[in-house]
């Protein structure tokens, strides 16, 4: 047995989202997401709704599976879901997102990530994820929801 110090990197945003908690919840979805999420388009999802639950796994990649996504933890009355990503060979993944109404009757949804490195790849990867990056990254997919938020009727 080889047991190794992780290269590991966490990083944590909290977006300003329009809407309630009960109305965005089911936007964190892989199904619902491509609603939202330019260029989103999971190559599959194992779901028994149809929909996120826990124990959901879905794939990502061009032509083949890149990453394996399962949420792990997933609940509907506290706004709150876990997601574990492996990519084989890479990294492994934990997402979590906390949402709570805020004073402006908006939401405020915590969003953590952290990757830690199984291989060298992984080791470059963890070490290119910036706080920067992340937070463009945040920034990005915040507008995003946001603009589908003042669009669909809640």
């Amino acid at each position: 047995m080889r047991i190794v110090e992780p290269v590991r990197v966490e990083r944590s945003y909290t977006q300003k989202l329009i809407g309630k908690p009960d109305a965005i919840f089911p936007l964190l979805c892989p199904v619902r997401e491509a609603e939202w999420a330019e260029g989103w388009d999971p190559l599959s999802v194992f779901t028994k709704s149809g929909f996120a639950e826990r124990d959901c796994v879905f794939t990502t990649g061009d032509q083949d599976p890149d990453s394996i996504w399962i949420i792990t933890k997933f609940d509907l009355n506290d706004h709150w879901l876990e997601i574990v990503k492996v990519t084989p060979g890479m990294t492994v993944g934990r997402i979590r997102i906390k949402l709570d109404e805020n004073d402006t009757g908006g939401t405020d949804a915590e969003v953590c990530y952290m990757y830690t490195a199984i291989s060298s790849e992984g080791e470059n990867f963890v070490r290119d994820y910036s706080e920067e990056f992340f937070t463009k990254f945040m920034e990005l997919t915040e507008s995003a929801l946001n603009d589908f938020l003042v669009k669909e009727p809640n």
